[in-house]
Order: C-alpha cells, then structure tokens, then sequence
C-alpha cells in the first residue's frame, strides 16, 4: 500500500467514554450522565462515571500513544466540564485539563484533532429543551468560541460535531441514546440545530483570528444497500440514506436539504424550524471533512412501526434493516464489508465534488478477547479497511485514517460489554494492556511511513 506523502495516522476516542472524573473540578452533568442513570437505559446499568479513568492517567495513555507512533490523536471536549452549566460561567479547571493533554502531545509530536461535541451535552441545556431548542445552536457556537480562544495556540484542527445523526435521530427519535426521547418532530429539528449550531460555531471561530486554524465535521456514512432488486426496497433504500446520510450532506455541501424529507417527514413536522438564511449559516466551507465507517446498512421495504402519524418518530420511515447478508460479522453482529468503505468515500465524492479533503476519522471493530489479547480478527478487519480506504484515494483527497478507538471504553447503550480497544483496558484496576492489534498497527504505520508515494 502506497499512501499519500504526509499522510495522518492515529486513533480517536471521545470525552464521555474514557474520562471518567464525572464530578471532579467542576464538571456539571451531561445528558448522558442522566440517561445512564435511568434503570434499563444502559446495559448492566453501566455509566461513564469512572469509565477508563483518562481524566487522571492521561500522561499514561500519552505515553501509550507515542509508543504507537501515530501523529494524530482524536479527542472530544466535554461541554459540560468546561461550561458546567452549559452556557455563562467557564470552569477554568476544565480547559486546564485539555490545555496539559494539548501540550503534552504537540511535545510528543502527535498533533491534537479536537472535536467539539461527541453527544454530551450539559443536562441544564437539555433542560430548556436541548437540541430541539434553536438557542442550543448559539449556546454552542458560544462555547465553541470559548474553547478556542482558551486553545488555538496548542490546537489547529477543529471537529464541531461528531455524527449529528447519532444524536438527532438515535438520541431525539429512537431513544437509544441520551436524552432518550421518542419523537418526530423534536429529533428533526434537533438535526437542523445541530447543523445550524455547527455553521454558527466556524464562523464564531474563524473570527477569533487565530492563524493556522482548520474547521470540519464528522458524518457517519453507512452505504445503504437494497436487499433485492424491487422498486419497494430501492425506495426504502433512498429512505435511509436520506434520513442518515443526505439530511446532512446535502445542506453542509449542497447548499439544500434533500427533497424527499417533504414526502418523508410531511405528516410530523411542518419543518417550522427552517429559518431564512439557515442553509447559508450551515453551508459554511470547510477546511476537511471526517468520515466514520463501521458497516454497510442493507434494508428491505416494510410498513411503518407506528400506523398514525401523529405518533410516528423520525426514524420509522418504512425500513427494515435487520436482514443482515451472509459475509462475517463483528461481535455486535455487524456485518463485515471493508469495500463499504470505499463506496462511503467515493459516493460522497460523487454527489458533491467540490468535497474538501477527507479523513476516516472512526473505523474499528468489537471481537471476544482471548487470555493473550492476541486479537488477529481486529487485525484483520483494519487491515482490510486500511486497505479500502486506499482504493478511494484516486478519487478523493484522503489526508488521514483513525482507527476507533485507542482504549476499550464506555460504549453508549452497551455501556462496557463491548471493547474496541487496541488497549484493554482492566475496568477494576485500570491497568492497560496492549493487544496484538496495538502493535500491528505501530508496525503498520511505521512500514506506511516508509513507502509514502
């Protein structure tokens, strides 16, 4: 495999999943702190409250990655441990923390990609009705603002959002996620604040002025695949993918929303939330955007859950998608198509060629550990993926790939029953141990490095 020169490698983790320190110096409550607080919400009722400790072994886990050698590492800030209230008082302890990981990378030469919001938002906003409420969107634009003139002289790469659909639809219409609501029109405008929040928090950025700075996003995109060759699963198919990827895509780099959300979406919502001038404050030009890959979704036609539209959520659309193809699968039962990766590329390319340079910002996978970590199937899956990535290279501008995720952490809903961690991490007396995949991939990057074309 022959990379691009100066191509990035390095891992990606998030703020509430391997933190910890819940209640330490300040850090108000997230929504997520609630949401794994309601019995049955999280699996074995797990929550985030220790979760992998990183706020007080960060010098560690640094550590850990410069024996890697990756140049890059993925993190997120916790809205809520730097404004504990959402909005208004700064909790100095809070940038402090990420200032010293900050700093200790760029003397390790890794480069800090931050991203800014992976799902937490501070409880007291979602109090006054979260992303459904449009204020939300400036409230992050205020905090994204306060990060960055606390960070820019350490930080240049700028992520607003990570998978906005994750936290519109999974967290606002299925209630898998925090907040763990079920609605139709709440978790769509939810998608639109999002949206407009992330415009509004580059534009708060770019005028902070600061030299050097660049600003993207990260979609998840799964390919969706139509189970047979009917008209009925092909138009379930254009379904999902506008509900996952298009509602998304289409105003960031497209400058409108898809327009089968009107049939789609036209009983449960009136899209009240659409103001003038939203879609120029969304289609804001970005410096890279971030793509996460886990799995293709193959989806056939059926009836929607819910018969009355008044109660219908946002994600019953007339979709199954169950019916998994007969190839291997990790073990979340995913199923294993590294060649999705590819189409996930090269499709986003395709429909938007004015793309900015892309990065694979998550790509990783769940097997059961044996005693010696020596986890050849993980080994396996990112190879394969490494390599479908490189197949899209000639068509898009592909600066970099993250693998998901450095440690085993606190995995949302499945709360610690699943590790995706090239470190395994021992949740009794936080002891890590690398696993075969950590040092296959250092040997990886190394072998990369040394054949950059």
């Amino acid at each position: 495999m022959n990379f691009p020169a100066g191509f990035r490698w390095g891992v990606a983790t998030s703020a509430y999943q391997i933190e910890g320190a819940a209640s330490t110096d300040g850090r108000g409550p997230s929504i997520w702190d609630t949401f794994a607080a309601v019995p049955g919400a999280v699996a074995s009722g797990d929550t985030g409250a220790v979760a992998a400790d990183h706020y007080h072994r960060w010098s560690e886990d640094v550590g850990l990655l410069v024996d890697l050698g990756v140049d890059a590492y993925r993190f997120s800030i916790s809205w809520s441990r730097v404004l504990p209230e959402g909005r208004g008082r700064v909790e100095r302890r809070g940038l402090d923390f990420y200032r010293r990981l900050a700093e200790a990378l760029l003397a390790k030469g890794i480069e800090p990609f931050v991203t800014l919001y992976h799902w937490d938002l501070p409880q007291a906003l979602e109090d006054e009705g979260g992303w459904r409420n449009r204020d939300t969107a400036g409230w992050f634009a205020d905090y994204s603002a306060t990060v960055h003139e606390a960070l820019s002289d350490v930080v240049t790469k700028w992520t607003t959002l990570n998978e906005p659909y994750c936290s519109a639809v999974v967290g606002y219409g299925e209630g898998r996620h925090a907040p763990g609501a079920r609605e139709g029109h709440g978790a769509l405008a939810a998608a639109h604040h999002l949206l407009l929040g992330h415009g509004l928090a580059v534009q708060a950025m770019r005028a902070g002025g600061a030299a050097g700075q660049e600003f993207g996003i990260v979609l998840n995109q799964s390919p969706t695949v139509p189970v047979t060759g009917s008209p009925a699963d092909a138009a379930a198919a254009v379904r999902q993918d506008v509900l996952l990827r298009r509602q998304f895509t289409d105003p960031l780099f497209g400058g409108a929303y898809p327009d089968e959300m009107t049939s789609m979406f036209g009983d449960i919502t009136d899209f009240s939330f659409r103001h003038d001038g939203d879609l120029a404050v969304i289609g804001q030009p970005l410096d890279y955007v971030g793509l996460n890959y886990y799995y293709r979704l193959h989806v056939a036609d059926a009836p929607h859950r819910e018969p009355d539209p008044a109660k219908r959520t946002a994600h019953d659309i007339g979709v199954d998608t169950t019916r998994l193809p007969d190839v291997p699968r990790t073990g979340m039962g995913w199923p294993v198509e590294p060649a999705g990766l590819t189409t996930a590329l090269t499709d986003l390319k395709a429909r938007h060629p004015e793309l900015p340079p892309v990065y694979v910002t998550e790509n990783g996978c769940v097997y059961p550990d044996n005693e010696n970590f020596e986890d050849t199937d993980r080994i396996a899956f990112l190879k394969d993926h490494i390599a479908a990535a490189l197949t899209a290279a000639d068509e898009v501008d592909l600066r970099g790939y993250f693998c998901w995720s450095l440690l085993d952490n606190f995995e949302w809903a499945h709360g610690y029953k699943h590790r995706f961690g090239l470190i395994h991490v021992d949740y009794a007396t936080q002891r890590r141990t690398p696993r075969a995949s950590y040092h296959w991939y250092r040997s990886f990057i190394s072998s990369a490095r040394a054949e950059e074309r």
